[in-house]
């Protein structure tokens, strides 16, 4: 066991797994940043921890499942347009009616959308973790394993750099949506025939989606902010307000 650890192959298989988890760990953080923003402070550290550990769990699971659900037509683009849905969620900000009773369902919520949205992305990012371990059970389990404090630590550098700088919080659900325009134009149902005969698709669809989500997640956030704001105007006055959408 322990010769296998001098061979100059496997340290350089973890090198690149290595390399393969720094990258593809982005979305993941990402998107648990983004869903524990809202939080109070000691809750977005059980949302980082509890949803670091689902991301993981899940890999170790899709990593033995993800290479046949793939080559399933149509699975990548319901899994795309679920992922649109939580990106433009997530520009959405908490319409709280209050902290005190709410704060517990807060953090499952959080914890749901953190799972939905890591199930969705981690089916494309087993695969580069699969393939740089090359059939090496031994490798795959070390990438498993490192990828755990890359997503910890990634979420917690974004989530302070996100109180610090909001613009953050538009760019990460932006990339959500690039992921899911991604992932639209790459199902095997149609993705041969887009290589084919639309091949811009594959460059445009995902910026396409970024801008979308920004787009609607924006309005949407609007609207919500004007419900708002009618509503307190309605406890603070005793009378309706008229809201202009």
């Amino acid at each position: 066991m322990l010769e296998f650890f001098t061979e100059p192959q496997f340290w350089v298989g973890l090198a690149q797994i290595t390399l393969v988890n720094i990258v593809l760990s982005g979305d993941n953080a990402v998107v648990i940043a983004l869903a524990a923003r809202s939080l109070p402070r000691q809750q977005q550290k059980q949302a980082i921890i509890w949803g670091s550990a689902a991301a993981i769990v899940m890999r170790i699971v899709l990593t033995i499942a993800a290479m046949e659900l793939l080559r399933l037509p149509y699975l990548k683009l319901v899994g795309s347009l679920f992922l649109f849905y939580i990106a433009v969620g997530l520009l959405i900000p908490e319409g709280g009616e209050g902290e005190g009773h709410a704060g517990k369902s807060t953090l499952w919520a959080a914890i749901r959308t953190i799972l939905w949205a890591d199930l969705i992305m981690s089916l494309d990012n087993v695969l580069g973790v699969a393939a740089a371990a090359n059939g090496d059970l031994l490798l795959l389990v070390l990438g498993l394993l490192i990828s755990i404090p890359l997503i910890i630590f990634g979420s917690t550098l974004i989530l302070k750099l996100m109180e610090r700088f909001p613009v953050i919080i538009t760019l990460g659900a932006a990339l959500l949506g690039y992921v899911a325009g991604e992932m639209l134009v790459t199902d095997p149902a149609y993705s041969g025939w887009i290589e084919a005969n639309l091949h811009v698709a594959e460059m445009a669809v995902p910026i396409i989606g970024a801008v979308l989500v920004v787009v609607v997640g924006k309005w949407l956030a609007l609207r919500a902010s004007r419900k708002n704001a009618a509503h307190s105007d309605r406890l603070h006055t005793g009378r309706p307000t008229k809201v202009h959408q």
